[in-house]
């Protein structure tokens, strides 16, 4: 293992933003993990996973740790369910089609969501209709300071909206180093009622879908609404979708009666971040090298040489006429660093 100097970002970032680390290691173990933590105790450390979901707007000035375990394996099964335990480096992606090419469900709506398996349960992603936490189990992480190892479970990390314990109570305390699941195999949940994959796979004719067909058309929907990160710079979804009180968002759907919304419980709705930005006219529009992609207002872009500075301008301009227009404010859901 080696500690580079000066070492560049901009592969390690799925924006593409050239900003520099003062230092970088990778790490391939938790022993290894352990030991560059307990080496440099007193260095400031920045943990970096798959680089999806963060804006680098500056250098940064600490040991940035490239978290990169691979491995994934069944711990526990019986008639019903697998629990498969994965290492946090592994491609998001990669382990959902590992799940369904096994026939196991549980994940075949969150196909193609850019990112390692370590950073699933920090945000809590989700997509159509799913979320991490209707999967996850438990995840090993490893205290920072004092190296030791802790299990969380589902119940302890208090999910929400994209939201967990790790960015909040223990934010900057713990780096997770391993995520269980626990999957169907048969009897599977399959989840085609929401956005556009019923109308999807209805396109191909399909009546009783199986895992395969629900994550290819969820992959289908996406690659027609997202850009690939490795052809145009970008980070997903930068903004949440907000979640408004009812009597709230009554009185701003009386002004804009055509506002999409979903209900989420008996006192709250959820309005499609997208379509705001869209309506406030931002849709495909482009700032110098950054912007606004042109099917799916939702998503920023860096268009060749943006700086993290520039894309940031571009979110806080889009926030700021959001908010004037409809009196919502959308949150980032990307991490600016």
């Amino acid at each position: 293992m080696e500690i580079q100097s000066n070492f560049s970002l901009k592969n390690y970032n799925t924006f593409g933003i050239e900003a520099k680390a003062r230092q970088f290691i990778a790490v391939h173990s938790v022993e290894e993990l352990k030991r560059v933590l307990s080496a440099n105790k007193n260095e400031k450390k920045f943990i970096l996973g798959g680089g999806s979901n963060m804006l680098l707007t500056k250098d940064i000035d600490a040991l940035v740790i490239h978290i990169d375990l691979k491995g994934k394996e069944i711990i526990k099964e019986d008639n019903d369910f697998v629990w498969i335990e994965s290492q946090a480096g592994e491609v998001w992606h990669d382990f959902v089609l590992y799940t369904i090419d096994n026939n196991f469900g549980g994940l075949e709506n969150m196909s193609l969501i850019p990112g390692n398996v370590g950073t699933t349960p920090v945000q809590n992603i989700g997509a159509y209709g799913t979320e991490i936490k209707d999967t996850f189990v438990s995840c090993e992480a490893i205290n920072i300071e004092s190296q030791e190892m802790k299990t969380f479970t589902n119940a302890e990390c208090n999910f929400g909206y994209r939201e967990s314990i790790f960015k909040h109570e223990v934010k900057d305390q713990y780096i997770i180093t391993s995520v269980v699941y626990k999957l169907t195999k048969h009897n599977h949940k399959i989840n085609t009622s929401y956005g556009d994959i019923l109308a999807e796979l209805s396109k191909n004719n399909i009546t009783q879908p199986t895992l395969k067909d629900v994550s290819n058309a969820v992959i289908t929907i996406r690659q027609s609404k997202l850009p690939d990160p490795k052809e145009l710079g970008n980070s997903g979804s930068f903004f949440k979708n907000p979640i408004l009180l009812k009597s709230d968002f009554e009185k701003i759907h009386k002004k804009f009666p055509e506002m999409k919304f979903y209900e989420v419980s008996e006192t709250e709705v959820k309005v499609p971040a997208g379509w705001l930005i869209e309506q406030a006219g931002f849709k495909g529009k482009r700032f110098g090298d950054a912007g606004v992609h042109k099917n799916q207002a939702l998503v920023l872009v860096n268009y060749g040489n943006a700086t993290g500075q520039e894309i940031l301008a571009v979110s806080k301009q889009v926030q700021k006429t959001v908010f004037e227009t409809f009196g919502i404010h959308i949150e980032a859901e990307v991490n600016v660093i």
